[in-house]
């Protein structure tokens, strides 16, 4: 954690981690996922995040947060090695309740938090994104955003599904973005209203601080409190669905199964780098 930080300006402050690497500009967190090729999400990662959002809740200095991420990928989402490795249901099980704590957490950080994608975006790459108060994305031709969960035999945990609704706005987008499992180019998501806004390379981190500022610059910061207000039913419908809810046993039997163990392995096989043959 960056424990006892004060006032900040420019880049006065600089960490860097596993998995995400940090930086301070203008009294704003620069979170970047920085893991291999594709930024996959692991506990590491997630764990990292968590200490910065406490770090910003406590801080008065501090007016929010930006998460991006390095290369052509914001994030292709968690880490599939990870998944392929579970191997009894209590591995699951401990590993999706701390990740719906630690959603939930981000998802309600008390100051604005604005997720700039740098590149291509899915699963929980966009579950990120969604629980973010704002989503920005770089104007590039190639850049795809979207969820293929459907595609691979994986649904989603209970916090994933509750932040994607809440973003996504509408029980019809919900389903537009979640049953057909398409990646769709930047214009396409802007037109699904996925993103908020497309935006050159270059101004893709001046436009996350213009945001944030603008929100939290405010007398008495009154952001805090409608954020608050805004996200607690949301939130309250997650606790209530994960006390009342048989979603390990669930999430125990799709993570477990051969079938979509098989099918992960295969997806990562094709993320792999290949060997060009000897010569």
């Amino acid at each position: 954690m960056m424990a006892g930080v004060g006032t900040y300006n420019a880049l006065m402050f600089e960490r860097e981690w596993t998995m995400l690497k940090q930086e301070i500009q203008d009294n704003i967190v620069i979170a970047r996922l920085a893991d291999g090729k594709t930024n996959a999400v692991t506990m590491e990662t997630l764990k990292q995040l968590k200490d910065i959002v406490v770090e910003v809740n406590e801080n008065d200095a501090l007016k929010g947060i930006i998460l991006t991420g390095e290369g052509r990928f914001f994030s292709s989402g968690f880490s599939l090695p990870m998944f392929i490795g579970f191997e009894t249901p209590g591995e699951v099980i401990s590993f999706f309740e701390e990740q719906e704590e630690i959603l939930m957490d981000f998802f309600t950080c008390k100051k604005p938090v604005v997720c700039a994608m740098n590149g291509h975006s899915a699963a929980m790459g966009l579950i990120l994104a969604m629980a973010s108060d704002y989503r920005i994305v770089k104007n590039h031709p190639k850049i795809k955003l979207g969820m293929s969960e459907i595609k691979i035999g994986l649904g989603l945990s209970i916090a994933q599904s509750a932040v994607m609704r809440f973003g996504l706005d509408s029980d019809k987008k919900f389903r537009d973005v979640m049953y057909f499992g398409e990646m769709v180019d930047v214009n396409t998501a802007l037109d699904m209203e996925i993103v908020d806004e497309v935006v050159e390379e270059e101004n893709l981190i001046p436009r996350a601080k213009e945001i944030i500022s603008l929100w939290i610059d405010t007398p008495n910061r009154p952001f805090i409190q409608i954020k608050q207000k805004l996200k607690a039913d949301t939130l309250g419908q997650i606790k209530a669905a994960l006390e009342q809810e048989e979603w390990r046993e669930i999430l125990t039997q799709t993570l477990l199964s051969k079938d979509v163990k098989a099918t992960l392995e295969f997806v990562q096989a094709t993320m792999e780098p290949k060997k060009k043959p000897k010569k």
